[in-house]
């Protein structure tokens, strides 16, 4: 199943709607609505993961786009502000996947992105791990972005990232896939 989410609305794409070009993440890794795999969860917190990221593709860029930002998101965590998990942005538009580790601390990430520390407290991935028995949402999106740069460096906090991001959005493809312990 495939799913394309512009301007705010998701819905599922047909065979033939993704012929007719959709902007869509998908990836090898994961799954809509599916349980993260061990090696995508944290290690650390009390998680005994591999906090390792997935592969992921999108595919049907919409015209205009002059760069990606990346974001993975738990909206569940208990915070009152939710749990920035990976923040990317300054991804060429030409680029149309990563591979699996590529937001790991040793991972490769296209030339001129940047990552910013996430709830972490560093750059890159990390992995999913909500308090015991909950469930949790893993919101994977990639923003096509009218612009080259968001013109903010690596010391930028996820929310200023975020406001840049959607001030900038043209479409949005996003894949959720869920994790308890």
């Amino acid at each position: 199943m495939k799913f394309l989410v512009t301007a705010g609305l998701c819905a599922t794409l047909s065979t033939s709607a993704l012929a007719e070009g959709g902007f869509v993440l998908t990836s090898p890794d994961i799954a809509e609505g599916q349980e993260l795999d061990n090696q995508f969860i944290l290690n650390g917190f009390g998680c005994e993961g591999g906090n390792v990221s997935p592969a992921l593709e999108w595919s049907g860029v919409p015209e205009g786009t002059k760069s990606l930002a990346l974001t993975v998101y738990d909206p569940d965590a208990p915070t009152g502000s939710g749990w920035w998990h990976w923040v990317a942005f300054n991804i060429p538009a030409n680029i149309n996947s990563l591979a699996q580790g590529a937001g790991s601390a040793d991972g490769d990430m296209p030339e001129s992105t940047i990552q910013i520390s996430t709830d972490f407290g560093v750059p890159g991935y990390g992995g999913a791990c909500p308090p015991a028995g909950e469930v949790h949402r893993y919101q994977f999106k990639v923003h096509a972005l009218g612009v080259k740069t968001l013109g903010l460096d690596e010391n930028a906090s996820a929310a200023l990232v975020g406001f840049m991001t959607g001030a900038n959005t043209i479409a949005t493809a996003e894949l959720t896939a869920v994790y308890t312990r």
